[in-house]
């Protein structure tokens, strides 16, 4: 089941779908600080450098399936929230051409909670419309990773549609009752993670376990005005694309209050708060230890396990799909008007 990917990032959805069945035969990311960490973890998927806004759609291959999260900083809650009158946020429609131009069975398009802010309900209701009139029934849901097997507190909105004449009704899979928590994925990881060489550089080799270390240096006015710490027991809080702003690892005491918009660490304890390694923001967003991320300076190896999608979180929403793409392929219900899918069924046993 060969599918596309548009702003892959470090490849968080990708997992997910190859776990559920799927194969990445193509992919798109313009971040040259990404590529390195892309290519060695997906040898087999071609990713393609350039930015999308350059690619026509005909270099773009065939496939069942379009997926991606097209930039999302432009409606971050943390961010400017011009939505999109930014350029990023228009992006959302190049992801769109490239539906409308390849006419997958379905796609998935990721993005982050703030666009459902008031002020953006009419970018919203275009882009949803967008999708409709491009040819797909479209299921629109805001999910909590924390609900799928997923350590955090995370929640995304979620565009899921399948081509209109496969008159298929999406349903989102159930929230898992279990929940994961901090001492789950982490504990482990307590007493070997090492600080970055002046602040922000990689130690490369020297790590103990591959990306186990973290950013050091001061914590602004903002990030002190909040507290930053989660319990072993607790969920992480989300897992942002800035190393400044990680999470507190949880060996540390809540942060005292003091007043509105300001907190201390606790005293005689400060040596106990440290910022999250990247390893273990990757272990939150559960990134296996194999996928190993590539940077020389550690902001780069936030961002990227920042921005991508929660592999657990991306196999249930895929392995749903894949139940209703199976059935499609069974039936052969798309053969008469799709001559490009015809060729890869048959091509297929199918």
């Amino acid at each position: 089941m060969n599918i596309i990917s548009l702003f892959s990032g470090a490849g968080g959805l990708d997992l997910g779908f190859e776990k559920a069945g799927f194969q990445t035969i193509w992919a798109n990311e313009y971040d040259k600080e990404i590529w390195e960490t892309f290519e060695k973890n997906f040898p087999h998927t071609k990713l393609d450098r350039r930015s999308i806004v350059n690619i026509p759609s005909h270099d773009i291959p065939e496939a069942i399936g379009l997926i991606g999260g097209p930039p999302c900083q432009s409606w971050s809650e943390a961010g400017k929230s011009r939505g999109i009158d930014d350029h990023r946020g228009q992006l959302f429609f190049e992801f769109i051409r490239v539906l409308r131009d390849k006419k997958p069975l379905f796609f998935l398009a990721e993005n982050v909670s703030g666009m459902l802010a008031g002020r953006h309900d009419g970018a919203l209701e275009n882009i949803k419309n967008h999708f409709i009139e491009s040819g797909y029934d479209l299921s629109f849901k805001l999910l909590n990773a924390h609900d799928y097997n997923v350590p955090q507190d995370r929640k995304r909105v979620f565009f899921i549609g399948f081509r209109k004449d496969l008159n298929i009704g999406f349903e989102f899979p159930q929230e898992f009752s279990k929940k994961r928590f901090l001492q789950d994925v982490i504990f482990d990881l307590k007493d070997n993670a090492i600080a970055a060489k002046k602040k922000t550089y990689t130690n490369g080799n020297e790590c103990f376990i591959e990306n186990h270390e973290y950013m050091t240096g001061d914590f602004s006015s903002m990030y002190m005005s909040r507290n930053r710490v989660r319990s072993w027991d607790e969920p992480s809080f989300t897992i942002q694309a800035g190393g400044r702003h990680a999470p507190l690892h949880p060996q540390a005491p809540k942060m005292e209050f003091v007043e509105q918009n300001k907190r201390i660490f606790v005293p005689n304890s400060e040596h106990l708060y440290r910022r999250l390694s990247i390893r273990e923001c990757a272990r939150i967003q559960t990134f296996p230890d194999t996928h190993k991320f590539y940077y020389t300076n550690l902001t780069a190896g936030y961002k990227m396990v920042g921005n991508a999608v929660p592999p657990n979180l991306a196999y249930y929403l895929a392995k749903k799909i894949a139940q209703y793409v199976q059935e499609v392929l069974k039936e052969k219900r798309i053969l008469a008007n799709y001559s490009h899918i015809e060729k890869v069924a048959v091509s297929r046993g199918l």
